[in-house]
């Protein structure tokens, strides 16, 4: 059995991931309310801060094993065979690491003040033993991926009001997060025969290629400095854990809305490293392009728009004792621009394309500039600070690595093609600006603010005729149009 990469379409695909991301939006506009009133800022901050500390343990049993995979599996997309030397060589690499890094880790665990939580949460490390999602990105099969996370996701929103009753349900709240993320990735285990064969354990040598994933680990350590390392030093330097609550919550809302404009890039990733792999250079490019006006088109309303309805949204959102979070939530949604870009110009392009020394560069900088912000603006400015020192990072990544890629891509044409979306945003912000000063908070009034500033946003773009929106619009249309014919 071979499956066809030609047959899978990009909008297919990003329709699956973009649903499944949609559902990663709504699920925290349903939980949070509830966790920040039941938990506390102080509850939330204490589950950010170990679980923060968990995360280096779960990085190191990962590995760069996510990029890897992912990216070599799309190499082999039409030879079953070596793809299925390729996935049990890189799983039984995978499982040896988790296993050895989850021995130190109960031991770590052990010493610890709050060890019952530390425990729970080992299982996000055995959670790495059992993920073969990268597989299955690998073979642009998103099908799968997003129904099996849509409905082990719905489990976790049924567990958490059914379970997490009072302040006190910390461990209670981490265990059903934690086991349900694993039994969804056990249940993919089911459907992996589709694509590999049983393991022939003689030809399988799990240390082949150990050089390239550790090349790969590299920009991924780098990458979690400066996305866990502020609540570790938020916790360390400030010594409240109030702080890393508010820090927590505001970057959960503005990496949430992140995901619609980074749910591109995991259907890109195995297309692009699929065309790169047969020298269409053109096809790469045309692509990356198309990458980066997507970021702006979706990317500039999100960031502005959060910015706008975050004094209305949240108040009722997170109930009383949360307003640091609204000033946090204005400089984190910068992050959307930031991260949107950087992960076009590394994710997208320079790790399918072999080049993943240079995207550690550019993120070991990152991380660097982050770590030092943070020991300079936390002590001042305490979570505003690791906002600002995040934002300063990410912007930094993606301006540099435009400018290495800049003899491939044009810097220029990728920052020109901005201008509409950044007018139009505009004019949406001012708008909602203006609604903020006569809507109380509410969320009748926030969904009348988001409304409001769609249409603000999608009406200035068509007078500038942008040809985004007009040829989505018409596809839509055309499909609405057929569908009221048909019945």
């Amino acid at each position: 059995m071979r499956e066809e990469v030609g047959k899978k379409s990009v909008k297919v695909n990003y329709i699956y991931n973009v649903s499944y991301q949609i559902l990663l939006i709504v699920i925290p506009l349903i939980t949070i309310p509830y966790i920040s009133r039941v938990l506390g800022a102080e509850g939330l901050g204490i589950y950010s801060y170990v679980e923060s500390i968990v995360t280096y343990f779960v990085l190191f049993a990962t590995m760069g094993i996510t990029y890897y995979g992912q990216r070599e599996v799309a190499f082999l997309q039409d030879d079953r065979k070596k793809r299925t030397e390729l996935f049990w060589e890189t799983k039984f690499f995978t499982i040896i690491i988790s296993a050895i890094t989850l021995v130190v880790y109960v031991i770590f665990c052990l010493f610890q003040r709050n060890s019952l939580l530390y425990l729970v949460l080992a299982i996000n490390i055995m959670n790495v033993a059992m993920d073969v999602t990268w597989l299955f990105q690998g073979m642009e099969e998103f099908k799968t991926i997003t129904t099996v996370n849509v409905f082990f996701k719905v489990l976790t929103v049924v567990y958490i009001f059914l379970f997490v009753r009072d302040s006190g349900d910390v461990v209670v709240y981490a265990l059903g997060v934690s086991l349900l993320t694993l039994l969804g990735n056990a249940f993919l285990w089911t459907k992996i025969g589709r694509y590999v064969d049983k393991p022939y354990f003689k030809g399988i040598h799990p240390f082949r290629n150990y050089k390239t994933i550790i090349s790969l680990f590299i920009p991924t350590i780098a990458i979690q400095v400066y996305t866990v390392l502020d609540k570790t030093m938020l916790g360390v330097i400030t010594s409240d854990a109030a702080q890393n609550g508010y820090y927590d919550q505001a970057l959960k809302l503005s990496k949430t809305t992140l995901t619609l404009v980074t749910a591109l890039g995991a259907v890109m990733v195995p297309r692009i490293g699929y065309h790169y792999s047969r020298h269409e250079d053109e096809k790469v490019r045309s692509f990356m392009y198309r990458g980066y006006n997507f970021v702006w088109f979706l990317g500039m309303p999100l960031c502005f728009g959060l910015m706008g309805v975050a004094d209305n949204l949240v108040p009722w959102f997170y109930g009383p004792g949360y307003d640091e979070v609204t000033v946090l939530l204005k400089v984190l949604s910068f992050l959307i621009l930031a991260i949107g870009i950087n992960n076009v110009t590394g994710i997208q392009y320079l790790i399918p394309t072999e080049r993943q020394n240079i995207f550690t560069f550019t993120v070991v900088l990152g991380a660097i500039i982050n770590f030092v912000l943070n020991m300079v603006l936390i002590p001042i400015m305490q979570a505003k600070g690791a906002a600002v020192a995040s934002v300063v990072a990410e912007t930094v990544i993606a301006l540099v690595q435009l400018l290495i890629v800049r003899k491939e891509i044009s810097m220029a044409k990728v920052l020109i093609c901005s201008w509409k979306y950044l007018v139009s945003s505009l004019a949406m912000y001012g708008v909602l600006c203006l609604e903020q000063r006569y809507f109380m908070a509410s969320i009748i009034n926030t969904i009348i603010m988001t409304l409001s500033g769609i249409g603000v946003y999608v009406v200035t773009l068509w007078i500038f005729r942008d040809e985004m929106l007009i040829s989505n619009g018409k596809i839509i249309v055309d499909k609405l149009r057929r569908k009221h014919q048909d019945e």
